[in-house]
């Protein structure tokens, strides 16, 4: 039996890629072993986010032609999409993948068995029309399964690759998502996460005639899932009819994650995102008033070009004024082949990793005074893993929970009374 070993760059959409390919190599009974041991098939998952997505891309494939120089590899994924001349030129590449026709990754390997000549089937993506619909062959064993639902993105922000990457607007059908919903709950998990590229552009594709809401609710029409979760989404586009799905489903989790970027306007309209920090500021408080025990988490991009120490003051500003539960902080990342790589006024490397500083002891202290507002309350924890005799999960709203495992399982939900901030999360005691 050969056996093919998978390893993933960057996002939870190319996580959840990744496990679909790995189930269309299960389908064709080929064992699945671990990155870092040898292995008749590398497939490396890759990410081209930032220039250090591709440097640590490249380094995989290396490790792998080092782990068995006679395997085949395959390489897919973003960075494959974006630059397939440079990754056919790394010595010991054999298939080449962009960030579509992955339902062909088995064929492609086998192809090329034996001869071990090269394969590129990387097309143009801005000219695919159609939502690549591979369901997931096998279900690994977590609690939570991710479900792509959307691909694409046409927001065009000026520092990011991921449009060029990715293509234009694709939607998986509703047909397609519940059948799929269906059997990720029948095998067990108690969380489906919906994701996706853009995942409010949901439906705009498909003439206007479904949106997110409806597969919202198409997958909580399964009467036995415990748990749905949403991937980020744009502030601009969470409605009030999402909202009173949050307050009328108790299964939708009270978690959204609405990117910042920045709370300064002028860096908001250089980076071409579609709001003021004002309205964003508005519609989180607006949010939070409406929906209890809400958790608020966000990115924000420090040290995009132009970006002086008085607008970056003002993002503090406005983070300062909004109760987020946790913030993603990453310096600018000059992305060549995005508008703002040629933007005048790159803030320098020492400048950036200052204000990352200031702004993640920010980030520190709200995460800090989040958790603490819920020690002494009751909440439902889902278990997902066991280490020690210690056991941790999530709540709904995103706290990670720590406790005494007991004979308790991962995949159990169970109520837990918080008691105290412990390592990234809190400690509680098991109640039931």
């Amino acid at each position: 039996m050969p056996r093919v070993a998978l390893t993933t760059l960057g996002c939870k959409v190319n996580q959840f890629e990744t496990e679909v390919m790995e189930g269309l190599f299960k389908k064709r009974n080929y064992e699945i072993g671990e990155f870092n041991e040898p292995a008749d098939v590398y497939v490396i998952n890759t990410c081209s986010v930032t220039h250090l997505g591709e440097k640590k891309s490249r380094q995989l494939i290396r490790r792998a032609t080092r782990l068995n120089p006679n395997a085949i590899i395959a390489v897919t994924g973003c960075y494959s999409q974006i630059s397939p001349e440079q990754v056919e030129s790394i010595p010991g590449v054999n298939v080449i993948i962009g960030t579509k026709d992955r339902h062909k990754i088995v064929d492609l390997v086998e192809e090329v068995v034996g001869n071990h000549r090269q394969v590129n089937v990387v097309t143009d993506i801005m000219q695919a029309q159609n939502f690549e619909d591979i369901p997931l062959f096998d279900t690994p064993g977590r609690t939570r399964a991710f479900l792509k639902i959307q691909e694409g993105c046409t927001n065009f922000c000026t520092y990011c690759i991921i449009p060029y990457a990715r293509g234009p607007l694709r939607s998986r059908s509703l047909v397609s998502i519940l059948a799929e919903a269906q059997k990720l709950v029948a095998a067990g998990f108690k969380e489906i996460v919906l994701t996706g590229i853009h995942l409010g552009a949901y439906g705009r594709d498909l003439g206007g005639s479904v949106s997110l809401i409806d597969a919202i609710k198409t997958v909580l029409s399964v009467s036995s899932l415990a748990r749905l979760r949403l991937g980020s989404l744009e502030s601009i586009e969470v409605s009030d009819e999402l909202i009173e799905l949050i307050l009328n489903d108790t299964r939708l989790c009270r978690h959204l994650h609405l990117p910042l970027q920045a709370g300064d306007n002028t860096v908001l309209m250089a980076m071409n995102r579609q709001y003021t920090a004002e309205q964003f500021s508005d519609l989180a408080v607006s949010i939070m008033r409406r929906v209890p025990n809400l958790a608020l988490s966000t990115d924000i991009i420090v040290g995009f070009p132009g970006e002086t120490e008085e607008m970056f003051n003002n993002g503090l500003e406005v983070v300062n004024k909004l109760n987020f539960a946790k913030i993603h902080v990453f310096p600018y990342s000059r992305r060549k082949g995005t508008p703002a790589a040629d933007y005048p006024d790159q803030v320098p490397e020492e400048i950036k990793k200052h204000r990352v500083a200031l702004l993640q002891d920010v980030s520190e202290k709200k995460a800090d005074s989040f958790k603490k507002a819920y020690i002494g309350n009751v909440l439902d924890v889902l278990f997902e893993t066991k280490s020690n005799k210690i056991i941790d999960g999530l709540t709904g709203n995103y706290l990670r929970v720590y406790a005494d495992a007991g004979s308790i399982t991962e995949g159990t939900i169970c109520k837990v009374r918080l008691e105290k901030l412990f390592k990234d999360g809190l400690w509680g005691t098991i109640i039931d």
